[in-house]
């Protein structure tokens, strides 16, 4: 202790952090680790608008179907995107919960990811 400083005890334990993961460090980290790759947020960035196909997502992007199916896949394991079929046709959403839209117009949108929000322009 020095002299005239007195030492507030933390409003935690030394092993708190060990035993309880606040953060869902695993889950987070392939959110994260998935939304790494630009092309990603781009797809993120059109399912914005509501449910699309491979093909119309495609098309937004300007990407090639096999380079967009790959990703989708990875958003989809990742819980960042559902898959429904609809026919022949697989159609991709943003899965409950993961985009929260702004209250009004000059706040921007977040994506949800549980552990953390990053938030998307306008």
């Amino acid at each position: 202790m020095i002299a005239g400083v007195q030492h507030t005890p933390p409003f935690f334990k030394p092993g708190d952090f060990m035993t309880e993961d606040r953060l869902q460090s695993t889950t987070c980290a392939q959110k994260l680790k998935a939304l790494g790759e630009p092309l990603r947020l781009r797809i993120v960035d059109c399912l914005r608008a509501g449910p699309m196909t491979v093909s119309e997502i495609c098309e937004a992007i300007e990407t090639e179907i096999v380079t967009v199916s790959h990703h989708l896949g990875v958003l989809r394991n990742a819980s960042i995107v559902e898959r429904t079929k609809n026919g022949r046709f697989a159609v991709y959403r943003l899965s409950e919960g993961t985009l929260e839209l702004a209250e009004n117009a000059k706040s921007n949108d977040f994506i949800d990811l549980g552990c953390c929000r990053i938030e998307i322009p306008k």
